[in-house]
């Protein structure tokens, strides 16, 4: 039986609480607190660089584990790895060495991956079953939710001179609250049935390739969102506005996946994917061509309203490719978080190398470019 649409409303919303706890925050909130935390404790880039990938190899790893593993109760799994985003997440603050900085950060990896997996997985398919399908943005608009959150923490963290530590601390309480929202907000399972796919199979290279391009938007894009407060904080001219610069990229992310969506379905997911990795190539490639305000606003709002809507339109093609939506999730999520590991480690040891992040920026612009290629092959198979 289709859940009541208050019901429905309030699953999107616990969704969205979700996202925003373990993505949003448990994941992002590292990107304001990197330029303080690197000024207190003299990490250099590379340093920074190895601390984020250490965070999406756990993402990686928890995404392979979200596929291998028999989970019988996905709720329960979901907000135990809620609730170990948000212990990790407060954490961090109590750290004092890099290997316990990369171990905690593995571990919040491990977490996000499976929150991401799972909440999609359970969300989107009570969703499909209840015949509230265009309920799907606001589960993935926790992402922005979260950033724009982490933002405005941080922001008042620092100009009440609390320091780093206290922002990890109160990203951690705000999870943690997150995480009992949302077990008021998941209900446990009711019966589900089996849903129709999205989109017919291009052809049975599709799913792999859809993969490869996913793996390259979270290379593409994780280099900027991890740096560009630090390339803001590099700028005596842009330092004012630092704390601007990454709430309008959580304020553009808010409704990205709604408009994004709502592109996919006018012209389909496979071609809305490919345009909005366009634009998020031309959102990277200004964060370092054109290093003026007007230039890094733009580049915070193209990027910002880009990640999230490629991310639910990814998820959205692969349950069309595939008939098991929780392994494809999983390989999906699997190359975003391969991608992701790279990224920060050509940025940060390429600027430590260069002096710079334009040569790491301009790579992973093009391979955005490839990933709109590849998708966009799909689309004529």
């Amino acid at each position: 039986m289709s859940a009541s649409a208050a019901d429905t409303r309030l699953l999107a919303v616990g969704g969205l609480i979700a996202m925003a706890s373990a993505v949003g925050i448990g994941r992002f909130i590292y990107t304001p607190i990197l330029p303080p935390m690197v000024e207190s404790l003299h990490l250099s880039q590379g340093q920074a660089g190895l601390i984020a990938s250490a965070n999406f190899l756990g993402y990686l790893a928890g995404a392979l584990a979200a596929a291998g593993i028999p989970i019988a109760d996905p709720r329960r799994w979901l907000l135990a790895a809620l609730a170990a985003s948000a212990v990790t997440t407060a954490m961090m603050g109590w750290s004092e060495s890099m290997a316990a900085f990369v171990l905690v950060r593995l571990v919040g990896g491990i977490a996000s991956a499976f929150v991401l997996v799972l909440a999609s997985t359970v969300v989107l398919e009570r969703l499909t079953v209840a015949g509230r399908g265009e309920l799907t943005a606001i589960h993935f608009s926790g992402v922005g939710t979260g950033i724009v959150v982490s933002s405005l923490l941080t922001w008042a963290l620092e100009v009440s001179e609390l320091g780093w530590r206290a922002m990890w601390f109160g990203g951690g309480v705000i999870s943690l609250l997150g995480t009992i929202a949302a077990t008021m907000l998941v209900p446990a399972a009711g019966s589900t049935t089996p849903t129709r796919s999205v989109q017919s199979p291009a052809s049975g290279r599709g799913l792999p390739l859809l993969a490869l391009a996913y793996g390259l938007v979270g290379f593409g894009y994780v280099i900027t969102a991890t740096f560009i407060v630090a390339i803001v904080r590099g700028s005596a001219v842009m330092q004012s506005v630092e704390p601007l610069v990454w709430l309008v990229f959580g304020v553009s992310a808010v409704p990205s996946v709604a408009a994004w969506v709502a592109a996919g379905r006018r012209v389909g997911i496979l071609q809305a994917f490919a345009a909005a990795s366009i634009v998020e190539a031309a959102g990277v490639a200004l964060s370092v061509a054109w290093q003026t305000l007007p230039g890094l606003f733009l580049s915070a709002a193209l990027l910002g309203g880009t990640f999230m809507g490629l991310t639910a339109l990814g998820l959205m093609a692969a349950q069309g490719l595939s008939a098991d939506r929780r392994r494809a999730f999983a390989l999906m999520t699997s190359a975003f978080g391969l991608g992701q590991i790279v990224g920060p480690l050509v940025a940060g040891y390429g600027h430590d190398l260069t002096g710079s992040f334009y040569l790491p920026s301009m790579v992973a612009a093009a391979g955005l470019l490839l990933g709109a290629g590849l998708v966009w092959s799909i689309r004529r198979g």
